[in-house]
């Protein structure tokens, strides 16, 4: 069910009206497209142990994602103690050795998604996979799900000097496009996508299933809230 939340004018909530005309789609990837965190937390768990500390449950690691694998791992560690920078550059190189290869062992598009695009697509947007993510797992990721093909454009954490809740990479999208930035639309699923929206001035929508820790997404503000990435179409000019 669709759940469109309170409109009241301040900078946390603009209050867009639906349906939103959105001719261009922003989707995050991990957490809305793609259920990445069983793999996220193996690769995590696969650092851990091999230096010597208990691995983290998966409730924990789905709380650490959103911000970045780095940032991912540097919580992970500090569960023990805060690393160093050495030793989160030395985490980072076992994370990023094993994450590679084990990159889609478990990972799954969510239900309703592919439909959800193939519709965008017929309807003529212009539809950007925008993520944290390190451009090194977004693209094959994408690739060897079959997603890449719906994407105009592809936005990593490390694309741009700043990623969300920075608004740059919303900008950056609607400037891409020549389009208004009120005239798009930012499908997340935590936090940094609603700041990131609210601060760029663009309408955003978040999935009830995704990765925003203990904190139901409602209580973010968005403009919609979609339990399933179809609803995405009933909100839509």
């Amino acid at each position: 069910m669709v759940n469109q939340e309170s409109s009241a004018t301040t900078p946390e909530a603009q209050g867009f009206a639906l349906p939103l005309s959105a001719r261009v789609v922003l989707i995050d990837l991990d957490g809305t497209l793609v259920d990445t965190a069983p793999d996220l937390a193996a690769a995590a768990n696969h650092v851990l142990r091999s230096l010597g500390r208990e691995p983290a449950a998966m409730p924990t690691i789905r709380g650490f994602i959103g911000n970045g694998v780095r940032e991912l791992m540097r919580r992970a560690l500090t569960i023990t103690a805060e690393p160093s920078q050495a030793e989160l550059d030395a985490a980072m190189e076992g994370f990023s050795a094993y994450y590679g290869e084990h990159l889609l062992d478990h990972s799954q598009v969510y239900p309703g998604v592919r439909e959800t695009l193939d519709a965008l697509r017929v309807q003529g947007r212009e539809l950007v996979c925008i993520t944290n993510k390190a451009g090194a797992f977004t693209e094959p990721m994408l690739e060897r799900l079959g997603l890449r093909g719906y994407f105009s454009l592809v936005l990593s954490g490390d694309s741009l000097p700043r990623k969300k809740p920075d608004p740059l990479p919303l900008l950056h999208a609607a400037a891409h496009f020549q389009q208004a930035v009120a005239d798009c639309l930012l499908v997340g699923d935590s936090g940094n996508d609603t700041r990131a929206a609210r601060a760029a001035g663009m309408p955003v929508a978040c999935v009830s299933y995704g990765y925003n820790g203990d904190e139901p997404v409602h209580c973010l503000r968005p403009d919609a809230v979609l339990d399933n990435m179809l609803e995405l179409l009933n909100i839509l000019a």
